[in-house]
């Protein structure tokens, strides 16, 4: 649950931070008027995603067991792609999201259908990133003889910390770094998007689409049994398997190695330009 809760903790409140901002600025610049447009867009973007995660679930329904491997693994790998670039991409935004979002506003003023378009956007996007990663984490946990129910809780849960979150934010009752927020929960992040993609990894060996399904890094399945406290939670957090092959822990290590040398140098290219926290934890209420 944890690490899926993050993921919906992070995911909701980037969303939830785009239509925080967007519904203050029109409400300061007396334009409550266009406040169902922003709605409408966020309405839209709940619905496709919604949608998107019931086609992931029930589309594969019927599918042969190596094709569902292959699609499985190819998602799974996807997901973790889209999760990198929004680790990134909110390590280097969320100091400038508040004003950029200002810009979109101001001059999509006079065009009807640019405030639902940013409002869906942003929310659809989130929303699509959060059903493909928790549909991947659902299959790991599934294949492992565990339960589903456990990733869509902390992930249901996540989301509605974010939106509580983000209401707060909005209201000025709280205030946080955000650059501090992404940069830390963008390092737990990894690790949890590491482990899906060696998962997806071993889903295509399993499809016979890479090779090495037999061929074992390490075999701990005796110190640490899957069924166990700690084989469970490290399976429920991090996608952490007992068995692992050759070729998963090769990308495992690699995936960290060079995603986490990035995004380090990244956030301290950041770092002199962020001495101002009050700019960043109150980005909202800007």
């Amino acid at each position: 649950m944890l690490g899926n809760f993050l993921i919906g903790l992070r995911e909701g409140l980037e969303a939830t931070l785009v239509v925080s901002i967007l519904i203050a600025y029109l409400v300061k610049t007396d334009r409550r008027h266009l406040l169902p447009k922003v709605w409408l867009g966020v309405g839209f973007a709940v619905v496709v995603s919604l949608g998107f995660g019931a086609l992931l679930t029930f589309g594969p329904k019927g599918l042969s067991f190596t094709a569902q491997e292959a699609i499985g693994g190819s998602l799974s790998i996807l997901a973790v792609g889209l999760v990198t670039w929004m680790i990134f991409w909110m390590a280097g935004a969320s100091r400038t999201l508040a004003g950029d979002l200002r810009r979109q506003v101001d001059a999509g003023a006079n065009d009807s259908w640019s405030l639902p378009l940013i409002a869906a956007l942003a929310v659809g996007r989130e929303g699509l990133e959060t059903a493909l990663f928790i549909w991947a984490a659902s299959q790991a946990a599934a294949a492992q003889g565990g339960s589903t129910s456990g990733p869509l809780l902390g992930a249901l849960l996540g989301l509605l910390v974010a939106v509580a979150l983000g209401y707060a934010l909005y209201a000025g009752a709280v205030r946080i770094n955000l650059g501090k927020f992404f940069a830390t929960t963008g390092v737990f992040l990894m690790l949890v998007a590491a482990g899906v993609l060696s998962y997806g990894v071993h889903d295509l060996q399993e499809a016979g689409i890479l090779p090495g399904l037999n061929t074992l890094a390490y075999d701990v399945s005796a110190t640490i049994p899957p069924a166990g406290v700690l084989g469970t939670l490290l399976k429920g957090i991090f996608n952490f398997s007992p068995a692992t092959t050759v070729l998963e822990a090769v990308v495992w290590v690699a995936y960290v190695a060079i995603v986490g040398t990035l995004f380090i140098r990244k956030v301290r290219r950041k770092a002199p330009t962020t001495a101002k926290p009050a700019a960043q934890s109150a980005v909202v209420s800007a």
